[in-house]
């Protein structure tokens, strides 16, 4: 949406939200700081908006499993008990229900789909969601249902998916539509948004540090990619504006068994539910190469793993 389409009261809010933040870092940096780290951990409302309204499936069943200390909705279409499954995870102020263009295409395979919303998010219970409280759910739910034949993740789920990888639970193929690369790489993007100083990141990382326990170095997915061992496809669009490509490309150049695929004019968003990200992960869930090898070089950003 360009600048002058967005509502007025929306840009009067923001820049309200900037100037306190530029004043508060000025006079009170720690609280603002606390606060900046909260906001950056409140899903947007909308999340539950569109869960509410999203069209009820017939062929859908709705569970809720407990999950630390919130209810967590997952929505099941077939049997992941007898069939092969996908396990499908939404990205930031994002839902469980927003896949639901992919499970005609996946049910036609033979495949039981389940998705979830993450705390905070969708009919999950929560107010605030980090990084690791994703992966966790990740993790949780997908030990519920037994191993995933299948693995989608979009966006800031696509890293989730990446960090819930582990003894108890994996994913046998994943794909990653958008992957954000690290938390880092997002604050910053926050911190320019919301004009906050860069003398408020070490308390600004320390409220998040505070909250899960993980350091935000532990949180930097190219170092995580070197030990998958399954086949992996990355899907991002030249035009992301939300996530940039090279953060895409960077799982890509890491993970060696995966490819990446790039595509244009489909952004951040739009290229979830695009026909060409759908059709990609299915030939590559029947086991066909798709896209292109990524080779690491020591000249490329962050060079070698």
């Amino acid at each position: 949406m360009a600048p002058h389409q967005v509502p007025l009261s929306h840009r009067l809010k923001l820049a309200t939200l900037r100037a306190s933040f530029v004043l508060g870092g000025r006079l009170a940096p720690r609280r603002t700081a606390d606060r900046a780290a909260r906001l950056f951990a409140t899903p947007f409302s909308s999340s539950r908006a569109r869960a509410r309204a999203a069209a009820p499936d017939p062929q859908m069943r709705r569970e809720t499993l407990t999950v630390g200390r919130h209810a967590i909705a997952t929505y099941m279409w077939g049997d992941p008990a007898s069939q092969p499954y996908v396990l499908m995870v939404h990205g930031w102020s994002s839902f469980g229900l927003r896949y639901q263009p992919w499970v005609a295409h996946l049910r036609a395979l033979g495949y039981a789909v389940v998705s979830f919303d993450q705390p905070g998010h969708g009919l999950s219970e929560g107010r605030y969601c980090t990084l690791p409280e994703f992966a966790d759910t990740v993790r949780a739910v997908g030990r519920h249902y037994g191993e995933a034949a299948l693995a989608v993740g979009h966006s800031l789920g696509g890293a989730a998916l990446v960090l819930a990888q582990d003894e108890h639970w994996r994913a046998q193929r994943i794909v990653l539509v958008a992957p954000a690369v690290d938390v880092d790489a997002a604050a910053s993007r926050y911190f320019r948004f919301v004009r906050l100083g860069e003398h408020l990141r070490r308390p600004f990382y320390d409220w998040l540090v505070a909250r899960t326990g993980v350091p935000v170095e532990q949180l930097q997915m190219h170092r995580r990619v070197v030990a998958l061992g399954q086949p992996g496809l990355i899907v991002h669009d030249l035009d992301d504006r939300d996530v940039p490509w090279g953060e895409g490309e960077c799982y890509a150049r890491h993970w060696r068994g995966a490819r990446l695929l790039t595509t244009e004019g489909l952004g951040h968003h739009r290229i979830l539910d695009a026909p060409q990200t759908i059709a990609a992960a299915l030939a590559f869930a029947r086991g066909k190469a798709v896209g292109e090898r990524v080779v690491a070089t020591p000249n490329l950003p962050l060079g070698l793993a």
